[in-house]
């Protein structure tokens, strides 16, 4: 799920519209981005399902420290520390809140391979409710939330226009397309491998 995270980004901009959305939009894949490094260096993995080709949904993550729970919770925080130093207190909630959210939509996708903590010290179970097992399920769901997205930071800043006296129209309208555009367009790229 690259694309509905995005999605996230955008519904929670229409309701923190202080908040920069490229800072949404960072915050949304920072548990990504710290993976790809630990990927790169081979401490976190990836592997095709046995028998399928690790098209959209068919890879198990090892993505130990980034997504495992308490690895998720302590990025979130460092981001949320960070994000409040330019941006105050309620700004640095609110981005940590986006990085966490990455975890929890993960956890609706992923398969069980989503540890509570990191490299799985402890061998407790390991999460995930499997969506991806459902592709066209996964997929109808990571849609909608890339066209709720689109759709919320539209209606919020057409608003925000209005209030403002009318001007930058066009900017909200090319704005939320662009969201849409690009969120499907990931998606359609996630999905086709």
């Amino acid at each position: 799920m690259i694309a509905g995270h995005f999605g996230f980004a955008a519904i929670v901009k229409a309701r923190e519209p202080q908040v920069p959305l490229w800072a949404l939009m960072l915050a949304t894949v920072w548990l990504d981005i710290v993976f790809a490094p630990l990927y790169v260096a081979g401490i976190e993995s990836i592997e095709p399902v046995p028998g399928s080709h690790g098209g959209y949904g068919q890879g198990i993550i090892h993505a130990d420290f980034t997504h495992s729970l308490l690895g998720a919770v302590l990025l979130s925080a460092l981001f949320a520390a960070v994000a409040a130093m330019p941006w105050g207190r309620r700004c640095g909630i609110v981005l940590g809140a986006v990085v966490f959210s990455h975890w929890l939509l993960d956890l609706v996708v992923h398969r069980a391979d989503m540890p509570i903590l990191p490299a799985n010290l402890a061998h407790l179970p390991k999460l995930g409710f499997g969506l991806w097992q459902w592709p066209a399920a996964a997929i109808i769901a990571e849609l909608a939330l890339v066209v709720a997205g689109a759709l919320c930071y539209w209606r919020a800043a057409r608003a925000a226009v209005r209030s403002a006296g009318g001007s930058g129209v066009l900017r909200a309208d090319v704005t939320a397309a662009l969201i849409l555009i690009c969120g499907c367009a990931i998606l359609l790229l996630d999905a086709t491998g």
